[in-house]
């Protein structure tokens, strides 16, 4: 099966791009390397260097590729960023992937498998959140990835395409041998800035810039759900066959359903490398809720997926592996 992944020299969908290889599929990535990497992707894996705006690369790919299903992860990530620049995310969040779905059913492709967030949920009236939990998103992120889903669905309804949308909570970790990792040209990710942070100016790091210490938490700092991304990678198989034996149209949260606070982050630091975080505290970031913890019996139930990385010192061992011994990141 030929697999096309947009955003596929980004973190995680470098991860799933190897991962798809490993499982005997055919992976073309498509990305515009803005934030991606080319060494991400490796040699042996075609790698077209173009844009989602693009309609005509699109038709020549579906065209020459013969591709059979698409994973989406071509789309920006920061929460803050999109509260500055709220319009850069609808253009590039929304309407490219409106422009890639257009592509598909020209093309005739069916199968789509969708990058979502946790965001989409706002402020969570209950925890663990549920699929099922109202959608209220408070950042032009998380409102951009619920519009997506809302086509998702009117475009599943009348075109008779199928979708799988994987809402993540907080991707995090590396390869267990240290080869593969996060990379990002603007980290704005937590533990990253933590490691970077242990390993000073070398990896680009500076003092770890806690954002509020008085939210309706046990400790005052915001609690997040972190799931490895080589676990996000085998839902995304998962998800891949489930379409393929002739699954309908589904969504599915993906988290360890366990929260795990800033402070707590910063001390599991501390324990995995032996060093001291430098910390600075200051106020509260805009459109951050306090607490993100996911439901995933769902996937579970339904699609057999369990997290091999469960604990979150696990999590930070396999991250600071590729930090420690990458300090540069890739190709540098």
């Amino acid at each position: 099966m030929n697999v096309l992944v947009t955003g596929g020299a980004g973190y995680i969908g470098s991860f799933i791009t190897h991962m798809l290889t490993e499982r005997g599929y055919k992976p073309i990535v498509l990305d515009n390397l803005s934030l991606g990497h080319r060494e991400a992707v490796g040699t042996g894996i075609e790698l077209i260097e173009g844009d989602l705006s693009d309609r005509g690369l699109l038709d020549r790919t579906f065209k020459s590729a013969r591709v059979d299903a698409v994973m989406h992860f071509a789309a920006f990530s920061a929460v803050g960023e999109s509260m500055e620049d709220p319009l850069s995310y609808y253009h590039n969040n929304v309407a490219n992937t409106v422009n890639l779905l257009g592509a598909m059913k020209e093309a005739g492709i069916q199968h789509f498998i969708f990058s979502s967030s946790a965001a989409v949920y706002g402020n969570p009236k209950d925890i663990p959140i549920k699929e099922a939990h109202p959608q209220e998103p408070i950042n032009p992120y998380g409102r951009a990835k619920s519009i997506v889903e809302r086509i998702l669905e009117d475009a599943s309804r009348a075109y008779g395409s199928r979708y799988v949308s994987l809402r993540y909570f907080n991707a995090a970790g590396a390869a267990p041998d240290g080869h593969m990792g996060e990379d990002h040209r603007k980290e704005t990710h937590l533990i990253p800035l933590v490691l970077k942070s242990i390993l000073g100016e070398a990896a680009g790091g500076r003092p770890l810039h806690v954002f509020g210490t008085d939210y309706d938490t046990p400790d005052g700092t915001c609690i997040r759900d972190y799931i490895h991304v080589l676990d996000l990678g085998e839902a995304h198989i998962l998800a891949l066959e489930y379409l393929a034996g002739g699954g309908e149209s589904e969504i599915f949260n993906l988290g360890n359903g366990r929260g795990f606070s800033v402070s707590e982050v910063i001390g599991t630091a501390e324990e995995v490398t032996g060093r001291s975080v430098p910390v600075v505290h200051g106020e509260r970031r805009a459109g951050d809720p306090p607490v993100l913890v996911a439901g995933s019996e769902k996937i579970s139930q339904r699609l057999g997926w369990k997290p091999q990385f469960p604990e979150l010192k696990a999590i930070v061992e396999t991250a600071w592996k590729w930090h420690s011994s990458h300090p540069e990141g890739y190709g540098r």
